[in-house]
């Protein structure tokens, strides 16, 4: 995993984070919108991180491929 990566996820963490207290901060001041915004917010910062799972999984069984002996 390259500097690139990790600022990736970084990143990722750290929207979803920044959902999760914009759709708290909605719920509390029972602004729906600001709520259903953290919301999504949150979402896709979740789903960047599972993108970025399964791209280094498949990274894995590629290296993993590539370093295997040949039958």
């Amino acid at each position: 995993m390259n500097s690139h990566d990790k600022t990736d996820k970084t990143s990722d963490k750290a929207e979803e984070l920044k959902g999760k207290v914009k759709a708290a901060a909605g719920n509390a001041t029972d602004d729906k919108s600001l709520e259903a915004e953290g919301k999504t917010d949150a979402a896709k910062g979740k789903i960047k991180q599972v993108g970025d799972d399964a791209k280094d999984s498949l990274k894995g069984v590629r290296d993993s491929l590539k370093d295997s002996p040949e039958n």
